[in-house]
């Protein structure tokens, strides 16, 4: 398969007044032409940092401390702004953002919005430019007369469209989509990750899904990658997380869901909470919570280690199984 991103040893800080955050610990991924990578993990996991700092976006005070971005061999993070602005950002790597409604600025048409990329990137008249949009939204299933209308006047679903529409406007090759179903109710959530399945085939596209819903990631992901505390802590194909999860943090997201097939199991919770980035536990960062923490987990932290082929896991509990 072809490897249209690829993330090595990435790290993300933000500087505040009360210490440094390590938001984001040498990650690494990759993602295949045509494939769903699903990244799940708590709130405050790191994922959005993730997004943020794959696109060069990161906003103060935050600030990317290592790593590279690469997208066909070039890596992002080593241009000037303006040309990452310009030659890659919504041209090869686009991102839908959290929040449909804090992403649309109120005083602006939808259509003004949708055409700024191609005015921007393309040097399109504002006449050809709304011309696209209305293609753009059409394909997403809105009606293209929406190009008058201000986001106050869409529902919660159809400025989700708006925002998925936008980051496809210029066809780029991977799409990073940030809690694209939050705040909408179950109807509206499955139309959208629909869409998504839709215009990935039809577009060949590449996705990153990022969201703390482990049942939108088992409908929709080939890949997922488990984060915890900045780290991706276990990592390998939809089928191996799901079915098979080695690391104790993955088993007990997994558990916390109910399922629809086989014997009814009691739902599990994560006692506790994650850890303050700032001052973060020493050893393996999930040892305060983790039911089978040792000693050793409490003083050294684990690496990342290949336990099968395509299965990766930080967890000390699998020392001596690597493939």
């Amino acid at each position: 398969m072809t490897t249209v991103l690829e993330v090595s040893n990435l790290s993300t800080s933000y500087m505040t007044f009360r210490g440094v955050v390590r938001a984001l610990e040498k990650v690494s991924l990759k993602l295949e032409k045509e494939e769903i990578l699903g990244i799940a993990g708590e709130s405050g996991c790191g994922k959005s940092t993730l997004a943020w700092s794959i696109m060069g976006l990161v906003p103060p005070p935050g600030k990317i401390i290592e790593g590279s971005v690469k997208i066909d061999g070039i890596d992002i993070l080593k241009l000037p702004e303006n040309e990452r602005r310009k030659k890659i950002l919504w041209e090869k790597i686009s991102m839908v953002f959290q929040g449909a409604i804090n992403s649309l600025n109120p005083v602006y048409t939808i259509g003004y919005q949708l055409a700024e990329p191609f005015i921007y990137h393309r040097n399109y008249t504002k006449k050809e430019a709304l011309e696209k949009v209305r293609e753009l939204l059409k394909m997403v299933g809105l009606n293209p007369e929406l190009v008058k209308r201000y986001p106050h006047e869409l529902s919660g679903g159809m400025k989700q469209r708006a925002v998925i529409a936008m980051a496809l406007a210029l066809e780029p090759s991977v799409v990073i989509a940030d809690e694209p179903t939050t705040a909408l109710d179950v109807v509206i959530q499955s139309q959208i990750l629909n869409l998504m399945k839709k215009l990935k085939q039809e577009k060949r596209l590449s996705f990153i899904l990022i969201t703390h819903d482990m049942s939108v990631i088992a409908e929709m992901a080939d890949k997922v990658a488990i984060m915890y505390a900045g780290r991706i802590v276990e990592y390998g194909s939809s089928d191996i997380i799901f079915n098979n999860p080695y690391h104790p943090y993955t088993r007990l997201l997994i558990k916390s869901i109910p399922r629809l097939r086989g014997p009814i199991e009691k739902l599990h919770y994560i006692p506790g909470e994650p850890p303050n980035l700032i001052s973060a536990p020493p050893g393996c960062k999930f040892n305060p919570r983790c039911p089978q923490a040792t000693e050793r987990c409490r003083k050294e932290e684990p690496d990342l280690i290949e336990v099968e082929k395509g299965h990766f896991v930080r967890c000390w509990l699998y020392e001596g199984r690597e493939s």
